[in-house]
C-alpha cells in the first residue's frame, strides 16, 4: 500500500511539474484599458508580438476603455492569477488609481516590467489661432476655464500634460475627456477642443506632415522629428516649467502578484527578448520614444519615485481628495 501511495504521489508531482514546465499552453490576453490607436495600445501591440514568440503562443490585445484606464486595470486585478490575463498600462494612470479612489491596491501589489517612455506634446489644429505655446498660455490666462483641452481622461498622460500647462499659466482650462488618445486627437483635428497635450508618439506623423501645429514638448530638451521639424521644450519659453519636466508616459506590462516564480521567470525572459527585438526597437524609434527596460525589482524601485511625483501633481492641482501619503507616496 505504501509503495502504491508513493507511486501515486510521484506521478502527481511529475504531472504538476510538467504542467508548470508547459505553461503557457494557450493564448494570453493582454488588456489595454484604453481605445485603439493611443500610445499605450500601440506599445502593447508591439510588445505582444515580440513576447509571444519566445513564449510560443499568441498574445491577444484586448481594448477595454473606461474610467480613465481603471476599468480594464480592475478587470485584470480581479481575474484569476494564472498568467493568462495580463495588463499593459501607462504608469501615470495606473500608479494614481488608489488616490483617485478606484482601488486600495498600489503598484506594489503587482509584478511590473517597465518598457518605454514617451514625452507629452501640446498640439493644436493647423488653422488654430495659436502659433506658439505663449499664444496658448496667454489665452488660458485671459479666459480662465474656457480654453478646452482634449485628453484620454483623468489620470491619463494627456491629463498630466494639461496640468503642467495649467501650472505654467497659473489659470485653469476646461477638461474634455475621451476614450483614448486616438479619439482625443480626432477631436482636436475637428476643432471640438482647442488643444491636446497627449503624447508625442500619437502626433508625430501629423506634425511632420504639417497637419497639426506642435507648440511645445514637455521633455527637458527640444525634440527633432525630421530635418527642419523641431518641437521646442516648454521650458525654452517658460523656464519655471523645468520643475515639472520631463513629463510624459511610462508604459509597462503588469499582472497581480501571486503567480509562481517559474512562470514569472518565463515572462522575465520573454520581456527581455521583446525589448531587444529589432521590430520593437524600430517601432519605438518611429514613434520618438525611448526604450527604458527594467526588470521586476528595478521597476518597483523606479515607480516609487515616479508614483510620488505623479500623485503630488494631482494633489497640488486639487484634482484628487485622497492624500497620497495614505498610500505611502512621497513628495519628490
Amino acid at each position: 500500500m505504501k509503495k502504491i501511495l508513493a507511486l501515486l504521489l510521484a506521478a502527481g508531482f511529475c504531472l504538476s511539474s510538467t504542467a508548470q514546465e508547459n505553461w503557457p499552453t494557450k493564448s494570453i490576453n493582454l488588456t489595454v484599458p484604453y481605445g485603439a490607436g493611443g500610445t499605450t495600445d500601440l506599445t502593447a501591440r508591439a510588445l505582444a508580438n515580440a513576447m509571444g514568440r519566445p513564449l510560443g503562443i499568441t498574445i491577444n490585445v484586448i481594448n477595454t476603455p473606461g474610467a480613465g484606464g481603471s476599468a480594464g486595470s480592475l478587470n485584470v486585478q480581479n481575474s484569476p492569477v494564472d498568467g493568462y490575463s495580463i495588463l499593459a498600462n501607462g504608469m501615470l494612470a495606473f500608479t494614481t488609481m488608489p488616490i483617485n479612489g478606484y482601488t486600495d491596491k498600489t503598484f506594489r501589489d503587482w509584478e511590473i516590467w517597465v518598457a518605454t517612455y514617451a514625452p507629452n506634446c501640446v498640439i493644436v489644429k493647423q488653422d488654430s489661432p495659436y502659433n506658439t505655446i505663449q499664444d496658448l498660455i496667454n489665452a488660458i490666462r485671459s479666459k480662465p476655464g474656457q480654453i478646452t483641452a482634449g485628453t484620454a481622461g483623468i489620470g491619463s498622460g494627456g491629463h498630466f500634460g494639461a496640468e503642467v500647462v495649467k501650472a505654467v499659466a497659473g489659470a485653469d482650462y476646461k477638461h474634455i475627456t475621451y476614450a483614448g488618445g486616438g479619439p482625443a486627437l480626432t477631436a482636436t483635428l475637428a476643432g471640438e477642443v482647442d488643444f491636446s497635450p497627449q503624447l508625442l508618439a500619437e502626433y508625430k506623423d501629423l506634425i511632420i506632415a504639417g497637419k497639426v501645429k506642435a507648440l511645445a514638448t514637455l521633455a527637458e530638451e527640444d525634440i527633432t522629428l525630421a530635418p527642419g521639424v523641431v518641437v521646442p521644450s516648454i521650458k525654452k519659453a517658460y523656464p519655471e516649467a523645468a520643475k515639472f519636466l520631463p513629463m510624459g508616459e511610462v508604459t509597462a506590462i503588469l499582472l497581480p502578484k501571486g503567480l509562481s516564480e517559474d512562470k514569472l521567470k518565463k515572462i522575465d525572459a520573454a520581456f527581455e527578448v521583446a525589448v531587444k527585438d529589432q521590430a520593437f526597437l524600430d517601432f519605438t524609434a518611429s514613434r520618438s520614444f525611448s526604450v527604458i527596460p527594467r526588470n521586476r525589482a528595478d521597476s518597483q524601485t523606479f515607480l516609487e519615485g515616479f508614483a510620488g511625483r505623479a500623485a503630488y501633481i494631482l494633489w497640488d492641482a486639487k484634482a484628487i481628495t485622497i492624500d497620497p501619503a495614505k498610500f505611502g507616496f512621497k513628495r519628490p
